[in-house]
């Protein structure tokens, strides 16, 4: 296997709150529930890619990985069969920066809490977007959600699944959930 790390930006959001009371520890949590867990990801730290094989591609400003491609970045993980490495400031520069991630043969990301899967990823590190695509799968906890397109704002830690045109995918061109609900103890009396 191939080794190669790079030094770039692939997720950052913040999470916001402060409490005064108890009251405003629970509004706290009720705040945070609906970002991304892949909102404490640290930005800063090295990206590590392995793969069966690597192509760079000086003259396009690119880098493309195939067969069996893991990358890592501080606690969030991706894998695929084929990403394409989009950078700048290769020849004569102080350092290559990555522009942007394009994965495709099945892609799955995987946080801490949280796991998203489609058929095809795009990152674009400059607008801290990603976006997945085709048969898209996001899972946390016990709750799931199904479309044909995942796009998280990684400025804000909204994600939207969109439903595609009919017949595009199992769910019939729209999003579909499951969610577990909290199990409260009956008092006895």
């Amino acid at each position: 296997m191939m080794g190669m790390r790079f030094s770039g930006i692939i997720l950052a959001t913040a999470l916001g709150g402060g409490a005064l009371a108890a009251t405003a520890a629970l509004a706290q949590v009720k705040q945070e529930q609906p970002r991304s867990a892949l909102g404490g990801h640290n930005t800063n730290a090295p990206v590590d890619v392995t793969s069966d094989r690597i192509e760079v591609q000086d003259r396009a400003d690119r880098a493309v990985f195939s067969g069996n491609v893991h990358v890592t970045q501080a606690d969030m993980t991706l894998d695929t069969q084929r990403l394409t490495v989009a950078y700048s400031g290769g020849q004569g520069s102080s350092g290559l920066q990555i522009n942007r991630l394009d994965a495709a043969g099945g892609v799955t990301v995987h946080s801490a809490s949280e796991t998203a899967k489609g058929d095809f990823g795009v990152y674009d590190l400059d607008k801290k977007l990603i976006t997945l695509i085709g048969n898209v799968h996001l899972v946390r906890d016990n709750n799931l959600v199904n479309g044909s397109r995942l796009v998280i704002d990684l400025n804000s830690g909204r994600a939207v699944v969109d439903g595609g045109p009919p017949g595009v995918n199992s769910s019939g061109g729209r999003v579909t959930g499951h969610f577990t609900v909290p199990q409260k103890q009956q008092q006895q009396k």
